[in-house]
């Protein structure tokens, strides 16, 4: 794809005042969920239903914005009718794309619905160009999410060999596992995020005031203990503080986020078509903070791109609603490759 397409900036909406946020603070396209399990942000208090879906697509509609709406968990055999019905329900509002993971999924929208725009979730697992054309080929997709798990180098190689869009992660939270492969939740709860939607599902989780202080746990399970110092974070096995060879630390994945907002001229280089903002869950508050500097970098970034650097306000911006208030470059920044 040709790096002078315009980079769009795709920014999450967990309820309708974010959306709203979210449009009114300088976002290209919105993606949302329905409220339940066909979607990965399955959270009592999230998501949108038909009615609310209507007045978002509404809002963004006329202000010339896009609305994505993503269907990327797995259904199962015993189930399949509420995936399919729910492709039919984003199909009948008006949404601009469907994101999607599901093999069957697709290609029932590819038949039922062939005017609709499809993009291959994150949930996919998409990781080189050969599987991307795949999707390509079979269900024509027009876009691709790529999972957090590549350096700049191998993005652009996929982007060189494949026509399908490709968007990227920028900012928010990260996850150790690649995404639609996630197991460790599974394996604690019961409850499947890639078929449930919900890593660490409400009903799984506690709090408890101890003597030793503050602790969280998932299925009775251990995760984190707080001091009375420390704010108690939701507890997510792969973010928790174990003790391995008598030392406790985060041994898993550390508390922090995603941040790659001084690697936008390299992105915009390579032909990345759009950078996606995590946070469906976060609130309005974060939508509007990070869509704000997101939106002031990549204008800044295409009027001179030669010369862009990240300005320190925004990076403090940034800092304030990251995991731990720090960031990483993650996977994309690898020197020794």
């Amino acid at each position: 794809m040709s790096s002078l397409a315009p980079l769009e900036l795709v920014c999450p909406a967990g309820t309708l005042p974010a959306l709203k946020a979210a449009v009114d603070h300088g976002a290209d396209c919105v993606y949302l969920g329905f409220r339940d399990e066909t979607n990965a942000r399955n959270f009592n208090g999230l998501n949108f239903d038909d009615a609310a879906l209507a007045e978002g697509l509404r809002y963004a509609h006329a202000r010339g914005r896009k609305v994505f709406l993503a269907l990327n968990t797995f259904p199962q055999a015993d189930n399949w009718q509420r995936w399919t019905g729910a492709v039919d329900r984003a199909a009948k509002a008006g949404v601009d794309a469907l994101i999607l993971a599901d093999l069957g999924l697709l290609d029932y929208a590819r038949r039922n619905h062939p005017r609709l725009r499809l993009h291959l979730s994150v949930q996919g697992s998409a990781t080189s160009y050969e599987a991307i054309n795949f999707y390509r080929e079979r269900f024509a997709i027009q876009r691709a999410v790529l999972p957090r798990v590549l350096s700049l180098a191998q993005v652009a190689e996929v982007i060189a060999h494949t026509d399908v869009e490709i968007e990227v992660f920028g900012f928010g939270g990260l996850c150790v596992m690649v995404e639609g492969r996630c197991s460790l939740s599974a394996f604690t709860t019961g409850t499947s995020p890639n078929c449930n939607g919900a890593c660490s599902p409400a009903k799984s989780v506690r709090w408890e005031q101890t003597a030793q202080g503050m602790e969280t746990r998932l299925n009775g399970v251990l995760i984190d203990r707080y001091a009375d110092s420390e704010r108690a974070g939701y507890p997510t096995l792969c973010k928790g503080r174990f003790t391995v060879d008598e030392a406790t630390y985060y041994a898993i994945e550390e508390p922090t986020s995603l941040n790659t907002l001084e690697l936008l001229p390299q992105m915009v280089e390579i032909g990345i078509r759009a950078i996606k903002i995590e946070g469906r869950q976060r609130s309005p508050i974060y939508v509007a903070q990070v869509t704000k500097v997101w939106r002031a970098a990549i204008d800044a970034c295409r009027r001179d791109p030669a010369h862009f650097s990240p300005q320190p306000n925004w990076m403090a911006e940034l800092n304030k609603v990251s995991e731990g208030q720090s960031h990483t470059l993650g996977a994309y920044y690898r020197p020794w490759k």
